[in-house]
């Protein structure tokens, strides 16, 4: 068995791709479920968010183009839209990038927060779902504990800052006075709640 890591994230898709690729919450339980029943898969678990969609798989070492097979079937994707930006890490090349991500190294945004809560929400559907063994189960609990050390041993998360946020200061910067713009936010997803909180936050005259 190999540990198998398949994904797209900013580093290799643009938004569209990323979005047309992307599990939504509702889909996650029933798609999960259908991941760990194919044949060869042991564990399985599933990160989906705006930036990053990730496949982990605890599964045959050449089950990797059936999983990708799987993943355009089950958002019936375009025949060829994920091999132009998926990514494949194997084994302690897959362990590292799970670190990675999960300290915010990988992020758009170095060290924002926000991927190691949605790390722990892939890691509680994993586990209710009953799609984790003993290798993800404990792959999840060192990168939680691997993040905790980067935090408190570097600068790195010292400043928090999320793409929100970013986004709304760069705001600031192009208009003196947020009290008298109006904002027009489209999007349906955590990013876009984060940006209305950080723009009522700045006194934003209308959203």
């Amino acid at each position: 068995m190999a540990f198998i890591t398949l994904g797209l994230s900013h580093h290799s898709a643009p938004v569209e791709a990323r979005e047309r690729l992307a599990f939504t919450d509702a889909e996650l339980p029933a798609a999960l479920a259908r991941l760990r029943a194919i044949v060869g898969v042991e564990e399985a678990a599933i990160l989906s968010t705006c930036n990053r969609t990730e496949i982990l798989a605890v599964a045959e070492p050449d089950l990797a183009p059936q999983l990708v097979r799987w993943w355009q079937r089950e958002l019936n994707a375009p025949a060829g839209l994920i091999e132009q930006f998926v990514y494949t890490h194997r084994d302690q090349s897959a362990v590292l990038h799970s670190l990675r991500v999960a300290s915010g190294l990988d992020s758009m945004v170095v060290g924002e927060p926000q991927i190691l809560g949605q790390m722990k929400d892939s890691f509680a559907l994993a586990t209710q779902e009953r799609s984790l063994g003993p290798v993800l189960s404990r792959l999840f609990q060192h990168a939680f504990a691997v993040a905790k050390l980067v935090r408190s041993r570097t600068q790195v998360g010292a400043h928090p800052v999320s793409v929100a946020y970013a986004a709304v200061q760069m705001s600031r910067q192009i208009f003196s006075d947020l009290g008298q713009q109006t904002a027009l936010l489209i999007g349906a997803g955590d990013t876009i709640q984060l940006i209305a909180r950080h723009l009522r936050g700045q006194g934003i005259g209308r959203i």
